[in-house]
């Protein structure tokens, strides 16, 4: 018998689509077209690998139109944000523009009488196991430098989002890829387990939840393969009493509640010196009170449904331990007529009077709840910063490059902000540490990650 996985729309709670789980033998199929493309696809010219995915690329923004409202069924994102192209080509277009520089010889020229270089030579199979939250940008970010790379790319998507895989297989057909470099398997969590413990897979590719992560890694043991992980945060914000207060409390407030607050660097707590601490929480809770919650194909919807209702009811449980232990809510969520409980609707929040005793300043909520405490200084602050078991982003708001820096230089993320947040610079390499996982996406760096170095060492005089 079939397993079958389904998608279930936060919008209505309707089975929005459903597709057969591959079998272990279609599985084996699959791998094996793979590795045989792979030999052939290694040998076409990186500018030309280039180019497939920049034709890729063209064939999804013709799609944008169609996509769009078809996020919103999946995973309940407003349609008036447009989508995800706009991340999608600028990575895209980012990592393709380096590639040439990324991925050349490393010469030695220190020993006459010898040739000795390195070559940066493609994995071999790459398996990206994506999620549902940013569906397209947090697949394309190893999916596009694997295939430039050389490597052959096998996706397992999220049930939640289903179709994002299809939509890629079609951009790339599309674009005319050789068959079988770019594959979409849908798979049940079984047959997952069963593929990463096979041996066949060079590299995975994971974002997730902490607890999937070590899945993911007790499957993989023993294979040798190579593993990047972008699992849990909990990033903070700092707000130093030189901040510009008007631009700040307009870009956390974007920065906690954008996408429901889904967002792998969304602000989830936020630390304000006690100078500006007042005058922060009235102007933040003033902007937060605007959103409007409802239905995310409805154009004036700012706010929609989170992904399902399971992560709207950990929140839930989130807030209402914080209110038990003291906490103080600033916003009346009777206002959002589409805040209902059972469903995934969820207004957003914000609490005062919190601390490092309640689970929403310390676990991961990934929802649209935030939490502000005071600070006397940049110690304190900091303090509070590393007091968590993750370590994604963290963001400092303040009119001083150097304190930045000296505060940077402590914090226990992969990577600071300094007057902004919750954004992927792909010039950059995207990496955590601590409970958020190992290995690196963009940049250089992440061309080295989809490659192992390989050493020539000719002798041509004797």
């Amino acid at each position: 018998m079939t397993d079958t996985i389904k998608l279930v729309s936060p919008v209505d709670g309707s089975i929005y689509v459903e597709r057969p789980a591959l079998d272990e033998s279609a599985v084996e199929k699959t791998v094996s077209a793979a590795r045989t493309a792979q030999i052939a696809w290694a040998k076409v010219p990186l500018n030309e690998r280039v180019s497939y995915c920049f034709k890729a690329l063209d064939a999804l923004k013709a799609m944008n139109d169609e996509i769009v409202p078809e996020l919103a069924w999946q995973m309940g994102r407003p349609i008036r944000y447009g989508g995800e192209y706009g991340g999608v080509d600028e990575r895209t277009r980012y990592m393709g523009g380096i590639a040439e520089s990324a991925l050349a010889d490393i010469v030695r020229t220190d020993k006459p009488g010898f040739d000795r270089y390195l070559k940066h030579v493609p994995l071999g199979i790459v398996m990206v196991i994506a999620p549902w939250n940013y569906p397209f940008m947090t697949a394309i970010n190893t999916i596009m430098p694997a295939l430039m790379a050389g490597n052959v790319v096998v996706l397992k998507h999220a049930a939640q989002t289903l179709l994002v895989g299809e939509r890629l297989a079609k951009a790339f057909e599309i674009a005319g890829l050789p068959k079988d470099v770019f594959q979409n398997i849908v798979l049940t969590h079984a047959g997952t387990e069963k593929l990463l413990g096979s041996g066949l897979i060079n590299h995975v590719n994971f974002t997730g939840s902490v607890g999937g992560g070590r899945a993911i890694e007790k499957a993989l043991a023993g294979t040798f393969a190579t593993l990047g992980l972008e699992l849990g945060g909990k990033d903070p914000a700092y707000v130093r009493a030189d901040a510009d207060l008007d631009y700040t409390i307009g870009n956390l407030v974007d920065g906690a509640f954008f996408n429901a607050g889904q967002c792998c660097c969304g602000i989830e707590r936020i630390y304000v010196h006690e100078s500006k601490y007042d005058a922060f929480v009235d102007g933040f809770a003033d902007i937060t009170k605007q959103y409007v919650l409802g239905n995310p194909l409805d154009e004036a919807t700012t706010l929609g449904p989170m992904a399902q209702t399971r992560f709207a009811d950990w929140v839930r449980e989130q807030t209402q331990e914080a209110l038990r232990k003291g906490a103080k809510a600033l916003i009346d969520t009777s206002a959002f007529k589409a805040d209902k409980a059972g469903t995934p609707y969820l207004a957003p929040q914000v609490l005062t009077n919190v601390d490092h005793q309640m689970s929403v300043m310390r676990e991961e909520s990934f929802g649209p709840i935030v939490g502000i405490m005071k600070v006397k200084d940049d110690a304190e602050a900091l303090q509070f910063m590393n007091d968590s078991p993750y370590g994604l982003t963290a963001s400092l708001w303040t009119e001083d490059k150097e304190a930045a820096a000296t505060i940077a230089d402590q914090i226990e993320t992969g990577m600071v902000f300094m007057n902004r947040c919750d954004y992927v610079d792909p010039g950059l390499v995207w990496t955590g540490v601590k409970d958020t996982g190992k290995g690196a996406a963009m940049s250089e760096i992440g061309f080295h990650n989809l490659t192992r170095p390989k050493a020539y060492h000719f002798k041509i005089e004797h």
